[in-house]
């Protein structure tokens, strides 16, 4: 068990390997939910974004068209891992 000490301010700060644990990375969220009896729990923040979200996501960014040819290249060299 690890413990943490509360500041002044009555912050936490919570220890890189508790990050690691939670797969979290400067920046990124955590949620807390308080449980009964005086426990919370925490966990990352996990995005729960819709398909609705993400359609028009870079509409007006460019006035390039890409061909399906172009797409499927570009899908292909991802999936390789190349850039």
């Amino acid at each position: 068990m690890t413990t943490l000490t509360i500041t002044a301010k009555g912050q936490v700060t919570l220890r890189k390997d508790l990050l690691q644990h939670l797969g979290v990375e400067p920046g990124q969220k955590i949620e807390v939910d308080k449980l009964p009896d005086g426990r919370i729990e925490v966990k990352a923040a996990r995005t729960t974004g819709s398909i609705d979200d993400f359609i028009g996501l870079l509409a007006g960014k460019t006035r390039k068209v890409a061909t399906i040819e172009e797409i499927d290249r570009a899908a292909a060299a991802g999936w390789a891992g190349e850039e």
